[in-house]
């Protein structure tokens, strides 16, 4: 007989930077009763949710508040308290929960503050928010209380590195190379001369004809912006 599960799995995958983050948990349900520092206490070591332990895994290093953590699989723990959360990535991914657990087998510990929600949260719930290019932030809440774990990964010199190499072939990547440049490496000038050669391959791209507009418009060439948007305008 199946029956439906108290605290369901969720697993869920989030592109970040280059690569992705992914996360598998199990969420229970408040039921009526206090949660933070009743059913889940303060001060003492959680599972994040309930049943096993709840797995992150990152295709790519990450920084968390400063420190660095490699690619792989870590079960993620917290110690909640009423002010402040630590946060516990740990080496135990088999582990049963907390059982297991093994200090000697932490990865790394941080702390983040926690915020009182509007509204209260009947079932635990984890989401990736805030994704940018190089940061997001995986929020924790339940009840009325949310804490979020910020990340970063750096991916510009593996970008850069991966674009000079292609420009060494016969298919090279003036395109992606005038994005890079305009909005990692800062330089309108190198973003300004791919995106020209770019166009030279697909001169009815209007898209690329409105990012050379406005690469012209930030270096001060405002005839020559007008006159990009204007052909832009005309292909679209």
């Amino acid at each position: 007989v199946k029956m439906p599960a108290p605290s369901p799995t969720q697993t869920i995958k989030q592109e970040f930077g280059i690569g992705s983050i992914e996360l598998k948990y199990s969420r229970p349900s408040a039921k009526g009763r206090k949660v933070f520092g009743d059913l889940v206490p303060f001060d003492k070591l959680w599972r994040t949710g309930a049943n096993g332990a709840t797995i992150i895994k990152f295709s790519d290093p990450v920084e968390i508040k400063g420190k660095k953590i490699d690619t792989g699989s870590y079960a993620l723990y917290t110690i909640p308290g009423a002010e402040t959360w630590e946060i516990v990535l740990n080496k135990g991914t088999s582990n049963w929960g907390t059982g297991g657990y093994k200090e000697s087998e932490d990865v790394a510990r941080i702390k983040v503050d926690t915020k009182k929600m509007g509204s209260s949260l009947e079932t635990f719930t984890m989401q990736f928010a805030d994704v940018k290019a190089e940061s997001c932030e995986l929020h924790i809440m339940w009840e009325k209380t949310a804490v979020a774990i910020p990340f970063t990964v750096n991916i510009r010199e593996k970008v850069k590195a991966s674009i000079e190499a292609a420009m060494l072939t016969e298919k090279k990547p003036y395109w992606q190379a005038a994005q890079f440049y305009n909005e990692y490496e800062k330089n309108p000038a190198k973003s300004l001369e791919n995106v020209t050669k770019a166009l030279e391959a697909n001169p009815d791209a209007y898209w690329m004809w409105l990012f050379k507009a406005k690469v012209q418009q930030e270096m001060g060439d405002k005839a020559g912006a007008m006159e990009s948007s204007k052909k832009s305008w005309e292909l679209a």
